[in-house]
């Protein structure tokens, strides 16, 4: 009994063979069927926690008339004050090598090699970065 088991197991094992495995690719974009890109699209939609912030951004059908004057309104005055400010920094617009100080905001303008270079420091954040007007040194 005991040898008519191994016989019938060496046997059934004789008779196991083994299969290729093919892989074939689900996304299209790697040679997968192309009728499944809307559900790969669905899936990845679905899957999808964050927000666009494209439609959060502001709808101008969202916005009436008055909101939208006053937004305008605010923009022009705040650029008029800017345009009074620099101007009165820096007198005919040109912008001249030295050290300006705009509450929290610290300017320095050098005369390089390479141009001109405006190193800006928000001394409130600590932020910083540097400008290069290409230009003859």
């Amino acid at each position: 009994m005991k040898n008519l088991l191994i016989l019938a197991a060496l046997c059934g094992f004789s008779f196991a063979g083994a299969q290729q495995l093919v892989y074939k690719p689900i996304n299209p974009a790697f040679g997968g069927d192309t009728f499944n890109y809307q559900w790969l699209m669905s899936s990845a939609s679905s899957q999808n926690q964050f927000d666009d912030q494209d439609k959060k951004g502001l709808n101008l059908r969202d916005l009436n008339s008055l909101s939208s004057f006053t937004d305008s309104l605010n923009r022009q005055i705040l650029s008029e004050l800017s345009r009074k400010l620099f101007g009165d920094q820096f007198g005919d617009g040109d912008l001249k090598p030295g050290t300006y100080v705009f509450g929290s905001i610290y300017l320095e303008v050098l005369q390089t090699g390479q141009g001109l270079l405006i190193s800006i420091l928000n001394t409130s954040t600590g932020e910083q970065s540097q400008i290069v007007i290409p230009g003859g040194g």
